[in-house]
Order: structure tokens, then sequence, then C-alpha cells
């Protein structure tokens, strides 16, 4: 019987939903995700990897996982403090409708809104009620005070270590083009080349620097990637300067063992020449006495 352990790398699969109503706001199935009405196009579904304690999944979960048997199904049922939260009053907040129209927004219940405070940080949170030219605003979790109920079927415990890194990759950056990936794998390092990709640079950083997190949650000490994120973040131009200034020292060094070729080359030729002629006096030589002979006759 296996069990998971922290520092696992698992797949599994997953529905979470709300205990008080039975609404279903996660899932890795499509066709779940489908029927419960919150199906997106742009997301992802079927199995999803993840290294248990490190905080890919809610808290909770994530310690709830721990210790569970490998190919079965089992139910989490989480507590408020241990999935979104408890309630905090202070989170509900009072504006007046004039802040909202100032914005071009005409707030009624149940409308989820962006408030940018005086900091610049911006809040989300869900209008309660408009009245009396005011407006009140919650700001905590929209399942926050929930009983959460997790259904969970962990399929396998990944332990090649190529698959864990290859399986972090697929939740760090699910678009990558695995064909174009080599990865290398030491015992206290890693070295990942992405070759040449189609996705959006900014995504890769992204993925590089969450990554790179997961592999040292793992023990990797040295992580190596190519491109590196430096070398992602600089502008084109200057991508552009090193590729040519790249191209002129590859020229430069083909021109330069052209010349060593050619000039070895010419050595051999002069040593041909040095030795046709050696052989060519030692026969003029042998030549000659028989000459002195026929002259004496």
């Amino acid at each position: 019987m296996m069990k998971v352990a922290k520092k696992d790398v698992i797949r599994l699969h997953y529905t979470g939903k709300i205990e008080e109503t039975g609404e279903i706001f996660d899932t890795t199935y499509e066709d779940v995700a489908k029927e419960a009405g919150i199906y997106s196009e742009k997301g992802i579904y079927g199995p999803v990897s993840i290294a248990v304690g490190a905080g890919h999944v809610i808290k909770g979960l994530d310690e709830a996982l721990e210790g569970l048997e490998v190919g079965k199904k089992h139910i989490i049922k989480l507590p408020p403090e241990k999935a979104f939260g408890k309630r905090d009053p202070k989170l509900i907040k009072t504006f007046t409708i004039g802040q909202f129209r100032r914005q071009g927004i005409y707030p009624f219940p149940g409308l989820d809104v962006e408030i940018e405070t005086e900091s610049g940080k911006k809040l989300k949170g869900r209008v309660m009620s408009v009245s009396s030219g005011r407006v009140r605003v919650d700001f905590n979790h929209p399942y926050a005070g929930k009983t959460v109920v997790y259904e969970v079927e962990i399929l396998e415990k990944i332990d090649d270590p190529i698959e864990k890194v290859k399986a972090l990759i697929e939740l760090r950056i699910p678009r990558i083009d695995f064909e174009k990936v080599q990865i290398e794998v030491g015992e206290n390092d890693v070295k990942i080349d992405f070759g040449e990709q189609t996705i959006d640079p900014r995504t890769l950083v992204l993925g590089e620097i969450l990554l790179e997190s997961d592999l040292r949650f793992l023990g990797y000490e040295k992580i190596e990637f190519k491109p590196s994120v430096e070398e992602l973040l600089k502008p084109p131009e200057a991508r552009i300067e090193e590729e040519v200034e790249e191209e002129t020292k590859e020229k430069v060094k083909t021109e330069e063992k052209a010349e060593e070729t050619k000039e070895e080359a010419e050595g051999t030729t002069e040593t041909v020449k040095e030795e046709t002629t050696k052989e060519e006096k030692v026969e003029e030589q042998k030549e000659k006495p028989e000459e002195s002979e026929e002259n004496k006759g």
C-alpha cells in the first residue's frame, strides 16, 4: 500500500464543492465543469500534477493529502479556517454611490467590482446592498465562512526524476511544446532547455520563476534555465544585437578555421614537392653511373 508523503509529486483528479449548497466551484473534469456551469474554454482539464506541501492547492487540501492511499478516491472536508478563511466583518466597506458613478459603474446587489485604494492596491469585492446613496461592498472571499468538500482521486505517485520535472513544467507552463524541451537531472541540479517556444516570453518568465521555487522545494540546489529569465526580459533590440554579435563571432571563427586549413594544405603541398624533388635527385644519381659505363664503351 503506497501512501502520499510531503514533497511527493502526484497526479490527481479533484472536484471541490460547498457543503452547505452543493455548489461546485472547481474541478479537473471537463464534463463536470460543463454540467456545473463553470466550464471555461481557456481552462485546461484533465489530471493535474502537484508537489505535496508546495502550495499548489489550498492549504487545507495540501495538508490533508499527506497519508492518503495512492490509487484510491477520498472525501476531504475542510472547515472555513482550512479553506477560504472565516468571514471578517472589517472587510465589509461602505462607499457613496457617486464614487462608483464617477468611474462609470452603476452598482446593484450581486455585482462584482474592483476598487482601487488610495495606496494603489486593487481589491475585488461584491456589492451587498445599494440604498440611500450608500453602497456596501463585501471584500471577503466569496466562499469565506463556508465548509468545503473535496472529492479526490490520487491516480499515481511519480518517482522518476525526469518525469517529476516534466510534471511540474506541465503544471506551471501548461501550453509548453515538450518536443522542444530538453531536461537534465543530477543529484542536486536541474538543467532545462526550453528551445524555441512560441508562447509569450512573459508567460515563460513567470513559469520559470514558479518552477524554480518548486524545484528548490523538492531539494534541488542548482537550477539552470535556457533561455534564462534575464535573457527573456531583455528588450528585443538587445537580443538582436547579441544574435548579430554571436553570428559575427561564428563567422570569424569559420574564416580563421578555413585559413588554418588552407595553410595546412599549402604546407602539405610543399612537403610533397620537397619529397618529389628528393626522389628525382636520387633517380638522377642512379642514372649517371650507367651513362658513364656507356661512354667508356
